[in-house]
């Protein structure tokens, strides 16, 4: 789960402090996560040391930073990556603190001679930050003998080996399929030193991560519409396409619509605590509640944009 993250304002503080600054904004953008963030805190101490030893002049090679992020949709991946770019670029590691999000589609071209410019392009872009590949074992397809995503692998692995000093690449997908990705290319997965798993959220960090995004947005549940989440949630978590931090964000986005046409007609006489609350029927006309047994949900009537992935 994320919030609308907004940069950390740069100081001139030491290194430790530095990064100490964006691992609070870590802790304040997700709930729960307690493995993900210690494997972080493990990853930026190793760089702060490594910085240290060579400002004394001691000799170390620079540490591999390719990285894989496995778990389901709306578990935090991007946000990481957000706040790992901040990281390397405030320890000196890539240039720019930015992160370029693509998919197989941004990669492979769909005629000979097609995916070796894409790819560059694409590489060209992320240069001197991090470069995000969001359900990497797309680029695999052995089934298809015509397929074009080997060669993007193959500039993918070069580029990761002779440019590592400018370049960080995280893969990221669904954890069984990367590890049949990484069987399947060896190269690639030997090239990558930090494998983070992001585990899914159960029904009460769930409700934790509403109630961030409601208190960010300056939104309050009555308590009756906090019942109601509940239900929701515990009935959304078992519909298909479940996005946990992303399935929030649609829900609580729906709520306020909800909430908005509820009170459009008396806008004229409303209150602050009208503006603020949302009402329990607010949540009850999701379809989750119309129909117990199918496949609707909010999600499919399409997503919100943000940083929840």
């Amino acid at each position: 789960m994320s919030t609308q993250l907004q940069p950390v304002e740069q100081d001139r503080t030491s290194p430790s402090d530095d990064i100490e600054q964006v691992l609070a904004q870590l802790d304040d953008d997700l709930v729960a996560l307690e493995p993900v963030k210690t494997r972080i805190r493990e990853i930026a101490a190793l760089l702060v040391i490594d910085r240290l030893r060579r400002e004394e002049g001691l000799i170390s090679s620079r540490p591999s930073l390719h990285m894989s992020f496995t778990g389901n949709p709306g578990t935090g991946k991007t946000t990481v990556a957000l706040r790992m770019a901040e990281i390397l670029h405030r320890l000196g590691y890539i240039a720019k603190p930015k992160v370029v999000s693509v998919t197989r589609d941004d990669l492979v071209g769909q005629y000979v001679g097609h995916t070796a410019p894409k790819t560059r392009e694409v590489l060209k872009r992320a240069r001197g930050g991090v470069l995000f590949i969001d359900e990497a074992y797309y680029l695999y397809r052995p089934e298809n003998e015509r397929d074009y995503g080997q060669e993007a692998i193959e500039i993918l692995l070069q580029v990761m080996e002779t440019e590592r000093d400018d370049l960080v690449v995280v893969l990221a997908g669904y954890r069984d399929r990367m590890e049949t990705f990484f069987r399947s290319n060896p190269g690639m997965g030997s090239r990558v030193a930090h494998h983070i798993h992001f585990p899914d959220f159960d029904v009460d960090e769930l409700m934790a991560i509403a109630a961030l995004m409601l208190e960010q947005q300056t939104y309050e549940l009555t308590p009756a519409a906090e019942t109601a989440l509940r239900e929701y949630v515990e009935r959304r978590v078992r519909r298909p396409r479940f996005a946990h931090g992303r399935s929030i964000r649609n829900a609580i986005d729906r709520a306020r619509m909800r909430q908005a046409s509820r009170l459009y007609d008396r806008r004229d006489a409303l209150r602050r605590a009208d503006l603020v609350a949302i009402e329990a029927d607010d949540i009850l006309a999701s379809s989750v509640f119309a129909d117990d047994d199918g496949d609707l949900s909010d999600d499919r009537r399409g997503s919100v944009p943000g940083n929840v992935s």
